[in-house]
Formats: C-alpha cells, sequence, structure tokens
C-alpha cells in the first residue's frame, strides 16, 4: 500500500479529525486514525465509539488498503513539515514509512480491521441546512446547556425540526436559550438531543461556511454530511423538558437598551456582588435603570445609572450577573429588550435588532430572590 500526498492538505484535515479523539481511550484502537485507501481517494476516519468522523482525500495512488496509524505522532510530525509531498510505504514489518525531502520516518501501525465500524443509520429523514447557520444555531444556543451528569438531556442541544421552522435549544435550568429558523424547513417533525462534542466539532468546521450541510437522523443517531467530510454521533436518550411551559406569555413590563451600554455596567457592577451568589439588582423607575451589587461580608457594593426606555411598572429584580453577562455576550444586536413580568418569574432577553430575515432568539434568564 503506498500513496503520495502534500502534507498541508494533510495536516489540515487531520487536525480537524484529531479534535474527535479522547485523551484516554478505552479500547487502545480508538488512539488511532484509520486509513482506508481506495484508489486515489484516502478516507481517514477518528471515533471515540460515540462519534465518528471521517474525510475523503484526495491521493496520488493505485493502491488499495486499511491501517491504523497513530494519530498523536502522525501530527507531531506533520506539523514539523513545510509544505511539500509526502509518500506513505506500508512496509511488511508492521510499520509505515514516511519520506519527505530530507528524510525517511517510520511509525508501527495497528490492524485497520480493529477499528470499531461507523454506525449504518436505517431509514433516516433528512433535512439540508447551510454549514453557516447550523454553526450560528450551534453557537447561539451551546452555552447555555448543563454539564450536570445526573441530567444527562440537559447536556445537550435540543434539535427540534418542523415544516415550519427549525428549533434549536439550550438550558441549564437557570438560563435558557431558544434560537429558531422560519426560513428553513424540514419535511416533517422530528425532534433529538445532541451531545455537546459533536457540536462543537461542527461549530468549529462550519463557521463561515456556505457549504449545505445535509443532517440525517432516526431514534438514536444522527449523521452530517458537507464536502468531503461526515460526522455520525450517537444521540442523547431521553425526553426533553418541556421548555415552553417555562417561557412567561404576559410580561408587561419592557425595557430598551443599549447592549453593550448594559453589559460593561453588569460587569463592573458585578465586580462588587457576593462572590457565591453573584447577585445584581435592577431597579427601574421611568426612564432610569439603577444597577447595584453589594457584598455585605466585606462591606463593598457598587452602584450605576444608566437611562433606558421603559414601560410598565416600576420594579425591582435580582439576577445572577454572570448568566446575564454570558447571554449578552452572546447577542451581536447593538439594541436588546428584557421583558419581564414579576421579581419572581423569569425574565426574557431578546435582540432588537441584527437578526437575519426569519431569524429569531428568546433568552431566558431565571431571577434571584433579593434579600430586602
Amino acid at each position: 500500500m503506498k500513496f503520495i500526498v502534500s502534507s498541508t492538505y494533510l495536516l489540515k484535515q487531520l487536525q480537524i479529525l484529531g479534535g474527535v479523539i479522547n485523551n484516554s481511550n478505552t479500547l487502545p484502537i480508538l488512539d488511532n486514525f484509520l486509513f482506508d485507501l481506495k484508489q486515489s481517494e484516502l478516507t481517514v476516519s477518528a471515533s471515540d465509539l460515540e462519534t465518528t468522523m471521517s474525510s475523503v482525500l484526495e491521493v496520488d495512488s493505485d493502491n488499495e488498503g486499511t491501517i491504523a496509524v497513530p494519530a498523536k505522532l502522525l501530527l507531531e510530525i506533520l506539523r514539523t513539515f513545510p509544505e511539500q509531498p509526502l509518500t506513505f510505504v506500508v512496509e511488511d514489518n508492521n510499520t509505515v514509512e514516511i519520506s519527505s525531502n530530507h528524510g525517511k520516518y517510520a511509525l508501527a501501525y495497528a490492524d485497520g480491521s480493529e477499528f470499531p465500524k461507523s454506525v449504518e443509520l436505517t431509514n433516516p429523514s433528512s433535512t439540508t441546512i447551510m454549514g453557516d447557520v447550523l454553526a450560528t444555531a450551534i453557537n447561539k444556543t451551546i452555552f447555555a446547556a448543563g454539564n450536570d451528569d445526573l441530567r444527562p438531556v440537559m447536556s445537550g442541544v435540543f434539535f427540534q425540526f418542523s415544516p415550519e421552522s427549525l428549533t434549536f435549544v439550550a438550558t441549564d435550568a437557570h438560563k435558557l436559550v431558544k434560537y429558531q429558523r422560519t426560513d428553513i424547513t424540514a419535511s416533517k417533525v422530528a425532534e433529538f438531543i445532541m451531545p455537546k462534542k459533536p457540536l462543537n466539532l461542527l461549530k468549529g468546521i462550519l463557521a463561515g461556511s456556505e457549504t449545505d450541510v445535509l443532517i440525517e437522523y432516526n431514534e438514536s443517531n444522527a449523521k452530517f454530511s458537507f464536502e468531503n467530510t461526515v460526522l455520525i454521533c450517537r444521540l442523547i436518550d431521553g425526553k426533553y423538558p418541556n421548555y415552553e411551559a417555562v417561557i412567561p406569555k404576559e410580561n408587561p413590563n419592557k425595557l430598551s437598551i443599549s447592549r453593550t451600554q448594559i453589559l460593561s455596567s453588569v460587569r463592573r457592577v458585578s465586580i462588587f456582588s457576593n462572590k457565591t451568589t453573584h447577585q445584581i439588582r435592577l431597579k427601574i423607575a421611568g426612564a432610569e435603570l439603577n444597577i447595584s451589587a453589594e457584598d455585605i461580608d466585606y462591606s463593598n457594593k457598587a452602584e450605576e445609572r444608566l437611562t433606558c426606555s421603559y414601560q410598565g411598572d416600576d420594579m425591582q429584580i435580582g439576577f445572577n450577573s454572570r448568566f446575564l453577562v454570558e447571554m449578552l455576550n452572546n447577542l451581536t444586536s447593538d439594541d436588546v429588550q428584557l421583558e419581564m413580568s414579576l421579581p419572581n418569574r423569569a425574565g426574557i432577553l431578546t435582540p432588537i435588532d441584527g437578526l437575519d430575515e426569519g431569524e429569531m432568539v428568546t433568552m431566558l434568564v431565571m431571577p434571584v430572590m433579593l434579600n430586602s
């Protein structure tokens, strides 16, 4: 088995696939890339059993064969090469020899047949979405997903597809984000929960990409195909909580303000808040928003006054500043609106501008009880 490939082209593809490989694997074979050569097409795969990703590379060859090559070692050596053709030759003594312009390097390989086979999806439903749109949907929601191993359904992003829209939801019970596109639809209703790891991989690859991504899914797995790459992952098992039930419908008190202004104000004031609760107080009266925080244990306190546009009754409400900062950071609009009903009901944060046609972002932040 022999093939010739460009060093930088191979490195670029392997760095993407390397994101799948865990630092510590239960099966030693998972520390390898699987090289499957068929004439001038080399399919390289990486897996952690839950997620498998493969890319097809164009190489110069007329051979066939399958081997598993140590990922860490191969990436380390490839990073040191300037752009040049590399020749890979599989020798009889269980090593693969790489020849560059200046030298030869031999590394031991494993039998490719030991590598776990990727899952075939039976009777999948499918939807096509532009790469950058999918990356944006992941980016806007994934930060709100939980990390609680006891509630695995909340540790992923909920995909909800219908003939009307595509909806992506993430929550950790303190904050919730719902990202919706009415300009893209699916042929039939489907819902599934995607784990974070494959989503982070997709987000990194697809940001800014105008390539179409074909999403196929069934009860247990999802498959994302685009350009020369395929990612298959196991879905999170279980039923997602009814998030619509927690979004308050009647919110008569509406506050509009510049996003950067409230963000920097909350950031500054929160430095003086209690280090365990991170509590800040929003006091709204007329066109004035008063943001304050106090750490009674250390006699630290801060207060800022901002002008805003407000319709509703005067009110005071407490929030965890870390969640508020995280949400405001994740929005890209110039102005935001915060809708509230009562001090003990969730506030709804939405961008006022900067959205595409058919794009909707709703963020829910749970209040914290104010100590009077």
